[in-house]
């Protein structure tokens, strides 16, 4: 499909990637990794003839398409978002048109006539590809990317030019993929999704019909969406088979062996090197001596590239809160006539990591804010304990900063026990050059002020962390750096991301922030999906049974089973468990209503059979729900008792 040779490409007088052959087929799904500014980014460009190779050539089978989502930067107005997104099926919509005009000529003319029969031919040609092309489902289409990417039915009409940057990207991103190219080419497509928008990317990109090469720092969305990794490293390019994960194993292996190959290498090295010095003068051994510097001559020599820098950097334990750090009872928080939370109960102890979901507009970050205190209740109660000290970083914290102060000496303020090495290691971690530690915050980009504002946090945490977008603006290494810190923070961590693998890593309990509640689950974001599709219980049921007093036989207890059965805690979280399972019932039976009206309306036999599938799943997610909902009214009663 597209076949580079030797392809080179240089940035000013450095050198980004060199020797580079490479053959992308029609299925190829890949991700394309290495540190920032190895030169992925261009070489996407370059890919979607955006930019030119200085070295080598690109040949392309003709009639390819390519489509190129760049990080940033689109800007669309002028058209509403539905209109927009389906202005890519301009030709599909003139195809549309002639139907009609061929449709109405037919039924004008002579059926026996040869001019009958020659617009005849052409309109079943016609017709033909449009049906091929799914020309009868435009309108169906659009909808579905829409709502994929997280639209509502009331954003389809609105204006392009009143959108953010992020969904002026999403709107982009839904029209690429409308269009359908041969070649999908995306950096960082996930910057400013949600994590429910990147499920449904995920899913999309599993059924693309055609090739892609995508960019990301997102190792879960990577795992599940590629099965070649492309990796440039030392200005070579390393082609690995399957996903980022078998990509780390592979290439701990591929190391492993360089190393072994030049460890032996070296030995049969020295071996001739100390022959041909032994001998170097002995007539007798001048032809074994000339055959030992013909073989050194012509050993290729192995070099073993040069180690990632791995940092890892200690922050400092705050000082211990108490056990219950936050109670919430019937919090409530209204913007004038919205109601964004309402009659919120939870309760956070020490040690947890709680990570908040829910789709963009939830109130993800409204609740953060009242949790840092930033926001007046409307309703009800927030109470903290004791001892705890709350630290809050907001996705716009770069405000908070003085923009006069230089960032080597901004930071060495915070943290004067630590080296100007440990900082400056701290802040190359976090993608700050040797240059960039002299500058002034003022002169350092939004996305840049964010990420020293993080790293600077962490220099001197508080007992209790509300992080809102942590891992924006972050690479897969910084991520990890952070990622590592807060696994060993002895404090409390509340945090929004909507990177997948880092949530997973992270959390130890899921808030689910939607329709004005919070629903509380335990575990990480892969046991709260679990949880949600009714595979696994939220509680553990034995455990519940096991807080309930038990009969010495005259119906009498212990002393110690009474303790048990006092344990306040505990009962809330079976309490909070059951009300979570009442409204999860009440919300499949609704869904399962639903698919029964919609099979009453026949639409088509594939979406007759889609919502019967979604039938039998609700169906049996329901059987589910009810059976722990049974269980775990009677350990209550059991408990109670």
């Amino acid at each position: 499909m597209i076949q580079l040779s030797a392809a080179g490409k240089r940035f000013g007088p450095k050198s980004l990637f060199q020797n580079l052959d490479w053959l992308i087929t029609p299925q190829d799904r890949v991700g394309l990794v290495g540190a920032n500014g190895t030169g992925k980014s261009t070489l996407l460009k370059v890919l979607g003839g955006i930019e030119s190779l200085d070295y080598g050539s690109l040949q392309s089978t003709k009639g390819i398409t390519q489509g190129y989502l760049p990080q940033d930067g689109l800007r669309l107005s002028g058209r509403s978002v539905f209109a927009e997104c389906l202005s890519v099926f301009e030709d599909l919509k003139a195809m549309e048109k002639e139907i009609e005009t061929l449709t109405r000529r037919m039924s004008e003319i002579d059926h026996e006539s040869i001019e009958y029969k020659q617009i005849s031919d052409r309109f079943h040609r016609i017709d033909g590809e449009f049906r091929i092309r799914d020309g009868y489902a435009l309108e169906s289409q659009v909808g579905t990317v829409l709502s994929g990417l997280g639209f509502s039915k009331e954003d389809w009409q609105r204006d392009t030019g009143e959108f953010s940057g992020g969904w002026q990207m999403r709107i982009a991103l839904g029209k690429l993929l409308l269009a359908r190219p041969n070649l999908l080419l995306l950096d960082e497509p996930t910057n400013h999704l949600d994590l429910e928008t990147r499920n449904w990317l995920e899913e999309y990109l599993t059924h693309y019909p055609f090739a892609y090469i995508l960019i990301s720092h997102d190792r879960y969305f990577l795992d599940v969406t590629v099965n070649k990794i492309v990796e440039i490293w030392n200005k070579e390019v390393h082609f690995y088979a399957g996903n980022y994960d078998k990509y780390l194993a592979q290439k701990e292996m591929r190391r492993t062996q360089i190393v072994s190959a030049y460890k032996n290498q070296r030995e049969r090295i020295e071996q001739l090197e100390a022959f041909i010095n032994r001998f170097r003068y002995q007539a007798t051994k001048a032809k074994q001596v000339q055959s030992r510097i013909k073989e050194l001559e012509k050993i290729e020599r192995i070099e073993i590239p040069p180690d990632e820098k791995t940092i890892h950097f200690t922050f400092p334990q705050p000082k211990p809160s108490g056990r219950q750090v936050v109670e919430s009872k019937g919090l409530a928080k209204s913007y004038g006539e919205k109601q964004v939370l309402n009659n919120v109960d939870f309760f956070i102890e020490r040690g947890d990591r709680v990570a908040l979901v829910g789709v963009n507009g939830a109130g993800k970050s409204t609740l953060i804010k009242l949790l840092a205190g930033l926001e007046p209740l409307t309703g009800g109660e927030l109470r903290l304990g004791h001892n705890v000290e709350v630290d809050y970083f907001a996705q716009d914290q770069y405000k908070e900063l003085d923009p006069n102060a230089r960032m080597l000496d901004d930071i060495a303020e915070i943290s004067p026990r630590s080296t100007q090495t440990e900082l400056r290691s701290l802040l190359g971690c976090f993608l700050f050059s040797e240059e960039d530690v002299f500058k002034t915050l003022g002169v350092l980009s939004g996305g840049e002020r964010n990420r020293y504002a993080l790293a600077r946090m962490l220099l001197h945490p508080s007992n209790f962390l509300l992080l809102d977008e942590p891992t924006n603006h972050l690479d897969m290494r910084a991520k990890d750096v952070l990622l590592e810190s807060l696994e060993k923070f002895q404090g409390t961590v509340v945090f929004v991301s909507h990177d997948r693998y880092f949530i997973d890593k992270l959390a130890t309990r899921v808030f689910e922030v939607a329709d004005g509640g919070v629903q509380v689950y335990p575990g990480n974001y892969e046991e709260y999906l679990r949880s949600k599709a009714g595979v696994t219980t939220a509680v553990d049921l034995e455990a519940v049974r096991a807080e309930a007093p038990k009969s010495n036989g005259d119906g009498a207890t212990t002393a110690g089973e009474k303790a048990k059965r006092l344990n306040p805690i505990k009962l809330r979280q079976y309490e909070e468990r059951m009300r979570e399972l009442e409204e999860l019932v009440e919300r499949t039976e609704t869904g399962i209503v639903e698919c029964e009206n919609s099979l009453g309306n026949f639409v088509s036999v594939e979406e007759t059979k889609r919502q019967t599938e979604l039938l039998e799943q609700r169906r049996a997610e329901l059987e589910t729900l009810m059976v722990e909902w049974e269980q775990l009214t009677q350990a209550l009663e059991e408990a109670k008792a």
